[in-house]
């Protein structure tokens, strides 16, 4: 999964296929191919590395055709190699993807019960398989992609091609973005509209669930549910920034919609989802096993990133766990752990008081694991073991995609400490997969409260304070919706254990003031309930971030309630850190400050 482009056209389209790859090269990739249908067949180049390799493998093999497909690949399970790189191909039907099938499994042991076999590692060889199959059935190919589509769990965005109609391209989208661009006898499918930048400005953003089927000169656009819809054309930008931007008004915006896909970047590496198993043993074996106790370093929401970290690695791998701001670490001479490691979160890496702290871990002979989303930089290069979180660049300056990649990779190695040390039986093992699998989904459920969220931050514009709290591993994200509150809309916020409420800040209570309180229904909630209570006594106004059955159990206690999905111990904290996301933009956006390059911020601060 990476980057997406594909061309219905009147004039050959393996060069102009690769030139759309190499705009989407900033993404990431380790692997890159292309499909088109060459005289009523379909004709593969795919290279490991870089698109110069697929361009050597194009210039060996030549190959012609008006309609194609073409994929970066990013790794996810499945080696990095000519025989997972996309596009996957079978039968009639070729097929580039991005995103997670979560049953890709059943499907697959079902395909392979019919007769089907299979050539790669991947899951998403399944979806050119299942559309195959169907056809083999007798279905035309529109019926057999959208059965197909009826049968994916998961986030995606899809492009295929078939060589008995050399004309089709047919696409969708589910939780992961995908671009419609018009052109003069021609129509384009892309990732993001970057890649169609060269081929036309004309353009449509596909709806969540939207899947359009194309010829060179015509377009049927379908929801979810199958029915034809109309969707606006717009201009897009001219400036490669800007294009970059798409259909979003800032970048923070855009990052924090596009966190299903950088959460499935950042899970699937760690994941062998044909086994069901984590993948991690390697790191955590060494790091872990024998652990006396382990501490988390990290500055501003990096640091609440490993805050929340600490209730998984002491709940699920029953392991001492600490955390500590960078800038505070090294300077009260700490005691370190004797066998286990230090983890160093960074977004950029290169973040100067954490990498300092590093270095002192080194000098005092500690190990060193880095969760960074640059495996090129400083922090890495130092650390002993790296875990990297493949969040994709994040341009807004309040950190978003990178805070959700940095939980999800955290979470998979608390669980993977926890597989190392004993305490996670198989059957939990393929649970918390089943969960981790999941997440992209859920976040992209978690996406759709947006519209309410925008009407609730407008009664936030006028507010001189507003509080947030939460309790167990709700707390620190008390803390990070404080921060992106405080970073984009300059309003003074504060985040507390609710717990502590009574210790202090319930003087800070006063009539109309906004609270905001994180509470998925737990084994903590009936007790921060009874913290709202307190503070609706006193005229408080409250904003509930929780599940259904927390806003259920919550009744009419709350002025607000923004649901998130169900889940669990690992993917709430997850799935709440959206709405704290979506209403700091939205307060910010109606106060009309700078969104993405907030006063005095920076985006990686590399000065002590």
């Amino acid at each position: 999964m990476c980057g997406i482009v594909a061309i219905a056209g009147k004039e050959p389209v393996p060069s102009r296929l690769v030139d759309g790859l190499k705009r989407l090269e900033y993404r990431g990739y380790d692997s890159a191919g292309v499909a088109v249908v060459d005289h009523g067949s379909l004709k593969r180049r795919r290279a490991k590395g870089k698109i110069v390799n697929l361009e050597a493998a194009i210039a060996e093999e030549p190959v012609e055709g008006l309609t194609g497909i073409a994929h970066t690949r990013w790794a996810t399970h499945g080696q990095p190699n000519e025989v997972n790189a996309h596009p996957h191909v079978s039968g009639n039907v070729a097929i580039v993807h991005n995103g997670i099938i979560e049953n890709f499994r059943e499907l697959r042991d079902s395909l392979q019960a019919k007769g089907r076999t299979f050539e790669s590692e991947t899951d998403s060889e399944v979806i050119a398989q299942l559309i195959a199959q169907n056809m083999d059935e007798g279905m035309d190919a529109v019926d057999a992609f959208e059965a197909a589509l009826k049968e994916l769990s998961g986030a995606f965005a899809i492009a295929a091609i078939f060589s008995d109609d050399p004309d089709l391209l047919i696409g969708a989208r589910k939780g992961s973005p995908l671009v419609l661009g018009y052109g003069n006898g021609e129509m384009y499918l892309g990732s993001d509209a970057i890649a169609l930048a060269p081929l036309t400005r004309d353009v449509t953003y596909l709806e969540e669930g939207d899947w359009v089927v194309l010829t060179r000169d015509s377009t049927d656009i379908r929801n979810a549910a199958g029915e034809r819809v109309n969707r606006p054309r717009v201009k897009s930008a001219v400036n490669d920034a800007l294009i970059e931007r798409g259909e979003y008004d800032h970048f923070m915006l855009k990052e924090i919609h596009e966190q299903p896909e950088s959460l499935a970047r950042s899970i699937l590496p760690y994941i062998d989802q044909a086994a069901q198993a984590l993948n991690l043993d390697a790191v955590a074996d060494k790091m872990f096993t024998k652990a006396d106790r382990a501490v988390a370093i990290a500055c501003g929401t990096a640091y609440y990133a490993a805050h929340t970290a600490k209730y998984w690695f002491e709940q699920r791998a029953r392991l001492a766990f600490e955390t500590d701001i960078a800038s505070e670490f090294r300077y009260r001479e700490p005691v370190l752990p004797q066998t286990g490691p230090a983890i160093f979160v960074s977004q950029s890496g290169e973040t100067a008081d954490t990498l300092a702290a590093l270095r002192y871990c080194r000098q005092n002979g500690t190990q060193a694991v880095a969760v960074v989303n640059v495996p090129e930089s400083s922090i890495a290069r130092d650390a002993e073991a790296i875990v990297p979180t493949h969040a994709g660049p994040e341009i807004g300056v309040a950190s978003t995609k990178a805070f959700t990649a940095q939980l999800s990779v955290l979470a998979v190695l608390a669980l993977s400490a926890a597989k190392a040390r004993g305490h996670l039986l198989p059957g939990d093992e393929v649970n918390a997969v089943k969960t981790l699998l999941a997440l992209p989904r859920k976040v992209t459920e978690a996406l759709k409260s947006q519209d309410q969220i925008r009407e609730i931050a407008q009664t936030l514009t006028q507010s001189k304070d507003v509080l947030f709290l939460g309790r167990g591993r709700y707390y620190p994200l008390a803390l990070e919706g404080a921060l992106k509150l405080k970073e984009v809309s300059y309003i003074h916020a504060e985040g507390y254990a609710a717990g502590e409420l009574k210790h202090g800040p319930i003087a800070l209570i006063e009539k109309g003031l906004p609270v905001v309180v994180v509470a998925p229904k737990d084994e903590l909630f009936e007790k921060t309930i009874s913290n709202v209570e307190e503070i609706r006594a006193r005229g408080a106004r409250v904003i509930l971030i929780s599940d259904e059955a927390g806003i259920k159990m919550a009744g009419n206690r709350a002025d607000h309630a923004i649901a998130i999905p169900e889940g669990d111990d690992i993917s709430l904290p997850i799935l709440a850190a959206v709405p704290l996301q979506l209403l700091a933009y939205y307060v910010a956006v109606a106060k009309g400050t700078d969104v993405d390059q907030p006063r005095n911020l920076a985006k990686s601060v590399t000065v002590e």
